[in-house]
């Protein structure tokens, strides 16, 4: 494994932090205090993105995309990570993988517009009673003739108040596993607008101001089969096939927002003085500065061999599990002592910690909560020993 950058990924850093700090940080404490992200300022960014190359970077270059292997991708995602997330993820969107699971009618419809950003997605899984057992929905798909016929409840669905349509995962039937019954899943393509079909505001959340969720409703909303992603009762394994990597893509933005979280610490640190000298001499202080470079470093360097060993075709789920755990509760860590650095100030909103530190918090629950990480990891482990 090379641990230097290619004259391509220095530019695509450099690009990707300069749109981050001249075109995203300027607009981060109107969107932070007011909670919402104006539909002209989402359009102003959206375009500036666009023209620098930056928008849909996560895509195949055959479809549109800048066809970054996941090394580059995942350096891409650091950089923005260190904005306000519902500016980099609205403004700078990347589509969801999945879309180009898609039949060709499907990816002109719903995959094309999104890469050029005319239409913006959605993924529905997460029910008020099926969260990280995704096996117990509720929410049913019953096939009638050439039709299925939708009924059930989707929430914490991100940014659904935003998008044209949504990717919905339904349970359309029953099998036998060596555990007893089991849901049958299959995914589909849900319009806005399509009869049957409401999205609700969702809840105030304490992390991403400005990043909405939304409850999802489906009463008798029926769909033609064309609408079906994928194969019928195969929702499980199209998800697996093309969703895989978001965890890396989540364990990246923290790396970002850790990074500017140490450099705040420790540009404080070497000024601010007390008892006569920079508190950054004090080993209670340097001390932490420590633990928290070891920390991110370290988080980095699961993140990215873990990048590399997808791009190899050797990752396995115990390698983006471990990568997801050890990056999302190290920003946790980071934000919380950069905090106790800065005291008092660490908490007011002049400075982008208590955002930080806010938003660290969900980190550890979606795409897969810290158990489950776990429990992927031990699950691993003890098979290899035939447990």
């Amino acid at each position: 494994m090379d641990f230097g950058l290619s004259e391509e990924q220095k530019l695509i850093v450099d690009t990707t932090r300069a749109f981050v700090e001249n075109e995203l940080y300027p607009h981060e404490r109107e969107v932070e205090r007011s909670g919402h992200l104006r539909m002209e300022l989402i359009k102003e960014l959206q375009k500036k993105a666009i023209d620098a190359g930056l928008y849909a970077a996560n895509m195949p270059a055959e479809v549109g995309g800048a066809g970054l292997d996941t090394v580059t991708w995942l350096l891409y995602e650091k950089e923005l990570g260190r904005a306000n997330y519902a500016l980099h993820w609205t403004c700078v969107a990347r589509p969801s993988n999945i879309l180009l699971a898609g039949t060709p009618e499907q990816r002109e419809k719903y995959l094309f517009p999104c890469i050029r950003g005319e239409k913006w997605d959605c993924l529905a899984m997460t029910e008020p009673g099926a969260g990280s057992d995704l096996r117990g929905m509720r929410a049913s798909a019953v096939q009638d003739g050439d039709d299925f016929v939708l009924n059930g409840t989707k929430h914490f669905i991100s940014h659904a108040d935003l998008a044209d349509f949504a990717i919905v995962f339904m349970a359309s039937g029953e099998e036998e596993s060596p555990r007893g019954k089991r849901k049958k899943i299959t995914a589909f393509f849900v319009d806005k607008g399509t009869k049957g079909f409401t999205v609700r505001d969702g809840y105030r959340n304490v992390s991403h101001r400005g990043y909405t969720n939304s409850v999802l409703e489906f009463d008798d909303c029926r769909l033609p089969k064309e609408q079906v992603l994928g194969e019928v009762h195969k929702g499980f394994e199209v998800a697996n096939s093309w969703l895989g990597a978001t965890r890396l893509q989540v364990g990246a933005t923290c790396l970002g927002r850790a990074e500017r979280a140490l450099q705040h610490a420790i540009e404080y640190a070497a000024q601010r003085e007390q008892f006569g000298q920079q508190i950054g001499k004090f080993q209670g202080v340097s001390f932490k500065l420590a633990d928290m470079a070891t920390e991110l470093k370290a988080a980095d360097l699961m993140v990215f061999e873990a990048g590399w060993k997808y791009d190899s075709g050797t990752v396995t789920d115990q390698d983006m599990a471990m990568a997801k755990l050890k990056a999302t509760e190290m920003l946790a860590f980071v934000a919380d002592e950069a905090i106790q650095i800065h005291g008092g100030m660490g908490l007011m909103d002049d400075l982008p910690l208590e955002r930080i530190w806010r938003d660290a918090r969900v980190e550890r629950i979606w795409e897969g909560t810290s158990e489950i990480q776990r429990h992927i990891i031990s699950r691993a482990l003890l098979r290899a020993v035939g447990g």
